[in-house]
């Protein structure tokens, strides 16, 4: 991936923590972001979120709208209201799947019914290849980051889709003129089989793959596996009134979850940094079932990451931006 610098000068004197819901301006150039996330069977979605909210608040990203990729009944409205209590209530919110939705989040439904949010059904949300190409068409060119922290079926369907009113540029086209690149939680490094990858939809990731031609890095399952956040001092350290605090408690009551999706959000945002290295001998082939291998030759575009820093000290990073700090 072509190394990319910004030049960001952030104050963090005073922050408030991310769970206590304040918010303290800067002055600073924000990345523009779109989070494309499954917040329903694991709870690390939670944490990316939260990440993302604290990076706005001290000036180092501008959050541009949500695409829930799920099927579950309540991740919209789950997602709305971690949105509403960090003080970003009138984000956007894109839907992969209106039909046939379920119910089996073990925090989804709680945090939409214990905390205010707008959105009270999925079935009344905007359809997510439309989010998708409204939020890109209005921003400039070369400058939207692509988080996906979920399986794929909403960025093969961008990707795939035709031109419309709100622009004449396929979608393939319009993600190569509007986004500057794409940090994926998915894959599992060298090979494997990971959930984002093959589950439900790999022909989604087959897609996105053959179709992407911007710089793109992965944030395998290997590398969050190691990072535990969420845990018993997490509980100590983060307000019990935030949608936060309350996700890690209904999921495992604060055992500790991997940190997958906080890994994709960290590279987004502050790039390798000292935590991570770059593999970049090769490239990310996909198979029909979804299973992913490291091969030859190089894709100049392509990356994975490997820790190169202490587990340790990645995972205070995380927990302070899950908290604010």
């Amino acid at each position: 991936m072509r190394r990319l610098l910004f030049v960001v000068f952030v104050f963090f004197g005073g922050l408030s923590t991310a769970c206590s819901g304040q918010q303290t301006p800067v002055q600073t150039k924000p990345i523009a972001v779109i989070l494309d996330t499954d917040m329903d069977s694991d709870v690390d979605d939670v944490g990316a979120l939260a990440m993302l909210h604290t990076y706005e608040k001290v000036g180092k990203v501008r959050i541009l709208g949500v695409v829930v990729t799920s099927d579950e009944q309540y991740s919209a409205t789950c997602t709305d209201a971690i949105n509403t209590y960090f003080e970003r209530g009138d984000l956007p919110i894109g839907i992969s799947q209106k039909d046939s939705l379920k119910s089996f989040s073990k925090y989804t439904l709680a945090v939409s019914q214990e905390f205010p949010h707008k959105l009270t059904s999925s079935k009344i949300a905007e359809n997510s290849t439309s989010l998708y190409r409204r939020l890109l068409a209005k921003e400039p060119d070369g400058s939207v980051v692509i988080i996906t922290i979920g399986h794929l079926t909403s960025l093969s369907n961008l990707l795939n889709s035709q031109p419309d009113a709100i622009s004449p540029l396929s979608g393939q086209a319009l993600v190569a003129k509007k986004v500057l690149r794409w940090s994926c939680m998915g894959g599992q490094f060298p090979s494997g089989k990971e959930a984002n990858f093959y589950r439900p939809d790999p022909a989604s990731t087959v897609n996105c793959l053959a179709k992407w031609t911007l710089p793109v890095t992965f944030a395998g399952w290997e590398v969050g596996n190691q990072l535990v956040t969420g845990g018993a001092d997490f509980k100590a350290r983060c307000k019990s009134s935030s949608p936060v605090y309350r996700s890690y408690e209904l999921y495992n009551n604060f055992k500790g979850r991997a940190s997958w999706d906080q890994v994709a959000v960290l590279e987004a945002v502050e790039g390798v940094s000292s935590y991570f290295s770059v593999v970049k001998d090769g490239h990310c082939a996909v198979s029909a079932d979804g299973s992913n291998t490291w091969t030859f030759p190089a894709n100049p575009l392509h990356g994975y990451l490997a820790i190169k820093f202490t587990p340790e000290a990645i995972r205070n990073r995380i927990e302070e931006l899950m908290l604010g700090n």
